[in-house]
């Protein structure tokens, strides 16, 4: 689906202080700005036993996005402005859906899912991301979602509902237990309206029948596998599964993951990472992402996904070897920009923090 925003932003005025604006501005209504992009919360509903939906109100100034894609939350905890990234969905009122799985012991989530009020307002990123579908789809899909990882599938399913369901749709949707699964009845309606879409609940703690996890699944009964378009999300660990189990044997698979893999033969030890900006110099684990090595330290670089999509922790790399988190490979190329939430240093490092 393509964007249904317009970002109507005024033209550049040199003569006038920007933060001077936004905070007059704001006292009038708290979505006016001159540039900037907020949301307002309107309301908050339970989506399971641990995640809740927030329904965002964004000014003019968001750009919009396509099905699947991200944006970023700026979310102010105990004084301190902190980023997360959702996958949302648009609604037919112009606001987003965001559904926040409330993690144990996390500031973020907890605030969203329990304290945050109706009518705070969040600074909001433009979208991004590529987990997306042309308007005009003429390839079978098969979806692989888990737990939180339902989110783009959900705006995906919106826009081909909308298209009239042109292709033939599979989702399977795993959990641990039926209270943590999202959006079942919309789901369920959307089988009903449309037999092309086929929906498979995989519980995998469930006391009865409980499922195979993907990597023992049996797609047998999904039809023309080798022709399907595979879209997978969810943690590190089932992407990697799905990427297992199916490499090789459809047409091609498209994923994101909502967490960090663990790599095999872990680095250790520490090393010297110069901040060449800031004048200090550091000692870091090896093997442990830079960006929160540098928050261990003190040091708090602009960050949001921390899963290596949105690039806002993008900084600099003047010298030294780095590896991914993601991949394992190394990188030793100078003077090039590096993904502090997804490389961790290998030898010392000159950063341009």
């Amino acid at each position: 689906m393509n964007a249904v925003y317009r970002n109507t932003a005024p033209p550049s005025l040199p003569w006038l202080n920007e933060g001077f604006f936004d905070f007059w501005l704001t006292r009038l209504n708290p979505l006016w700005t001159l540039r900037r992009p907020l949301a307002r919360l309107v309301a908050r509903t339970a989506a399971s036993s641990d995640a809740v939906t927030l329904e965002l109100q964004p000014n003019r100034h968001f750009g919009g996005l396509q099905a699947g894609q991200h944006i970023t939350l700026g979310v102010e905890v105990d004084g301190r402005l902190l980023s997360r990234s959702y996958s949302p969905t648009s609604l037919a009122n112009g606001h987003l859906a965001v559904t926040v799985k409330m993690i144990p012991g996390g500031k973020v989530s907890q605030h969203l899912g329990l304290n945050a009020a109706v009518g705070e307002v969040f600074p909001l990123g433009q979208a991004f991301g590529d987990m997306t579908l042309p308007d005009s789809v003429d390839q079978r899909l098969l979806l692989l979602a888990a737990g939180s990882g339902i989110t783009p599938m959900r705006a995906l399913l919106r826009q081909l509902d909308i298209a009239g369901m042109p292709v033939a749709v599979d989702l399977v949707y795993w959990a641990r237990r039926r209270e943590e699964l999202c959006f079942v009845e919309e789901l369920q309606a959307l089988a009903a309206r449309h037999p092309s879409f086929n929906l498979r609940l995989a519980l995998t703690r469930d006391p009865h029948a409980p499922a195979d996890r993907v990597q023992d699944w049996s797609f047998g009964d999904i039809g023309a596998l080798s022709s399907a378009r595979v879209l997978a999300c969810g943690p590190a660990g089932f992407v990697a599964a799905v990427q297992a189990r199916l490499q090789g044997q459809v047409a091609s698979i498209q994923s994101e993951a909502f967490s960090l893999p663990v790599l095999a033969g872990l680095e250790t030890g520490n090393v010297q990472v110069e901040l060449r900006s800031s004048g200090r110099t550091l000692t870091l684990p090896r093997g442990v992402p830079l960006l929160e090595a540098l928050e261990a330290e003190g040091v708090r670089p602009a960050s949001a996904c921390r899963m290596g999509i949105c690039n806002t922790c993008v900084c600099g790399k003047l010298a030294g070897a780095t590896r991914s988190t993601l991949t394992g490979v190394h990188a030793t190329e100078p003077s090039v920009p590096l993904k502090l939430c997804v490389n961790s240093a290998s030898t010392d490092l000159i950063l341009e923090l």
